[in-house]
């Protein structure tokens, strides 16, 4: 068992990304939210998302 915690998925009925609010999809293994409209993944860190756009990283597609 992990003392870390972790996400959880039904957190994305509530969150939306705060540059295009479009809606997020989660990644398990990278633990971010990605933004496909904005191009950007957004790190979860100890179970927490971090909204911002200066936290995010811009995906490599």
């Amino acid at each position: 068992m992990s003392d870390t915690p972790s996400f959880d998925p039904h957190m994305l009925e509530a969150l939306i990304c705060p540059r295009t609010q479009s809606t997020l999809e989660y990644d398990a293994e990278a633990q971010e939210l990605v933004s496909r409209k904005a191009g950007l993944a957004f790190p979860i860190r100890n179970g927490i998302p971090i909204m911002l756009v200066g936290e995010a990283r811009a995906l490599d597609d």
